[in-house]
């Protein structure tokens, strides 16, 4: 585009050139054949002479033959010039037809069928260039554009600023209009039948949607993935849409079962036993009885506190008549990127989903269905941003006692906010992992090893899905940075423990409570005087 558009501009440039050529040319020829001064006249016989006629004739003739080289060589010049002009011109041509300009698409109203062809490669041509069917290699974690994601009802955003919250009915006409317009669009892709055939097939309509993710990127158009409930339990629709700054294209149409694809849940893990206890009830609750297509892997450092895990996890066992799960014991220094990449390899069973969870983790059985939607074998891994739960004794501090665990887990500007800068919640295929090299072993201790894997995946062909999700919650607990942490470490542990205390107006009332107090007795002794 920026090669043609020199071209455009180089050829008026070209033809002035041309035309100064020729005005160049025309003066010297009359300044040429124009007859010299007085001073630098030629001697000329004189008229009496006998050999008058014979010199005027030579001298003519000798000038004739000089004007005559030089209007040919004027002439090769300008032949010359027409030449390349008109290759230039050619090779401009050539190029506006590989690449029409969406300008003289609309402009062009003498072919009105030949203008809609070529608008629709257009159109075309921006759904190549989107990342849609491959990824794109990107140089470093912030170049990634993210998703959003939304339901019926609500929309989970990450850029929320001061005024907008990260779960929200979208109160922008524009943004709820385009929603809507998109669910309606893939309900009718889904009921328009496809093929010859009549058999009777489902009706679908806007209730069968189940969830949607959508990003932007502003030089190309907007990409949905949608999300519907299939002919039978654990069987989905999707539709995958594309709106490249103009009309919203149905890229895809595809089945998707889910029925066989197990996800192994890899949790590496030293001491913290009552946590372990908390994570099993909910593995227990969402993992085994609501979903069952799950497998357990707990990769576990050190001794202290491991017989009380293993009796967690057997009591766990026996109650739920569950036997998917792994055990593996690793006498050395905790490393949660070690504990993961000893938990992935161990599997031997067929390609399966990873997903890296840790033991202070939340997840409800509509995000592990997410988890398998936004995963696929040498295309797609998927990266959550998880909603991070605020101190609740903070929160509820004022109201006297704390609700229980299930009624704090509410997605709200109060009460958490999107882990966005957190890279460590995960869901790929293990055949991917294998592939991108898995985790840096020599980073010990927390923090960094996530940021590694995912710079990993973003330098790759993958498509790498980034957005925040309703079903996975990060449960606060109090944050301990140790002293042997490097100090890049300890200053990314600090700023997590800064952001899981509570929101700045609660941290605010925190600083300034004395000051506050100050005040309303000023205010209490104020009215009193009056």
């Amino acid at each position: 585009m920026i090669l043609r558009r020199g071209f455009i501009l180089f050829l008026p440039r070209l033809v002035g050139l041309l035309v100064v050529a020729c005005c160049s040319m025309s003066i010297v020829y009359m300044l040429a054949c124009t007859p010299k001064g007085d001073n630098q006249q030629l001697a000329l016989p004189r008229v009496h002479s006998p050999t008058a006629k014979e010199g005027y004739e030579a001298i003519l003739q000798e000038r004739e033959e000089q004007h005559h080289n030089y209007i040919i060589s004027l002439k090769k010049q300008i032949a010359e010039l027409k030449a390349e002009l008109q290759g230039r011109t050619e090779q401009l041509k050539k190029m506006q037809n590989q690449h029409p300009d969406p300008l003289d698409i609309w402009l062009d109203h003498s072919n009105p069928e030949k203008a809609q062809a070529n608008l629709l490669a257009f159109l075309r041509s921006q759904v190549d260039k989107a990342e849609v069917h491959s990824g794109v290699k990107l140089s470093t974690e912030y170049a990634a554009v993210p998703f959003e994601s939304f339901t019926l009802q609500k929309v989970y955003q990450l850029e929320t600023g001061l005024t907008r919250h990260p779960e929200e009915k979208p109160i922008r006409k524009d943004k709820r209009d385009e929603l809507i317009e998109v669910i309606e669009l893939a309900v009718g892709s889904l009921n328009k039948p496809e093929g010859v055939g009549i058999a009777k097939h489902r009706v679908y309509t806007a209730s069968d949607f189940v969830e949607g993710i959508y990003r932007t990127e502003k030089n190309k158009g907007t990409l949905y993935e949608l999300t519907f409930k299939g002919e039978a339990k654990h069987q989905f629709k999707k539709i995958v849409l594309f709106r490249p700054f103009g009309p919203v294209m149905k890229v895809k149409n595809e089945n998707v079962n889910m029925a066989d694809t197990l996800i192994n849940v890899i949790v590496p893990l030293a001491k913290r036993a009552s946590k372990f206890r908390q994570f099993m009830q909910n593995f227990r609750e969402m993992g085994i009885q609501q979903d069952g297509r799950i497998h357990l892997t707990v990769v576990y450092f050190g001794r202290e506190q491991m017989n009380e895990v293993k009796s967690i996890l057997e009591n766990t066992s026996r109650s739920a008549n569950f036997k998917n799960f792994t055990f593996i014991q690793l006498n050395e220094e905790f490393s949660r990127g070690k504990g993961l990449d000893v938990g992935a390899r161990f599997w031997k069973g067929n390609n399966v989903v990873l997903f890296f969870c840790d033991v202070d983790i939340y997840f409800t059985a509509e995000f592990l269905n997410t988890c398998r939607l936004n995963t696929q074998p040498g295309k797609k891994v998927f990266y959550p941003v998880l909603f991070s739960q605020y101190n609740p004794s903070i929160i509820y501090g004022h109201h006297g006692s704390i609700p229980s665990l299930e009624q704090q887990l509410i997605i709200k500007k109060e009460t958490g906010f999107w882990r966005d800068f957190g890279f460590g919640m995960t869901c790929q295929y293990r055949s991917d992992f294998i592939n991108i090299g898995g985790f840096d072993l020599d980073i010990k201790g927390w923090g960094g090893e996530d940021v590694h894997l995912y710079r990993k995946y973003l330098h790759s062909n993958l498509i790498v899905i980034r957005t925040p999700v309703r079903g996975l919650f990060h449960l606060w607990h109090e944050k301990q940075c140790l002293d042997e942490l490097t100090p890049e470490q300890y200053k990314m542990c600090m700023q997590s423990k800064a952001m899981n205390e509570a929101s700045h107006g609660q941290l605010g009332m925190l600083v300034f409570k004395q000051e506050i107090e100050t005040h309303l007795h000023r205010q209490k002794l104020s009215s009193k005087k009056t």
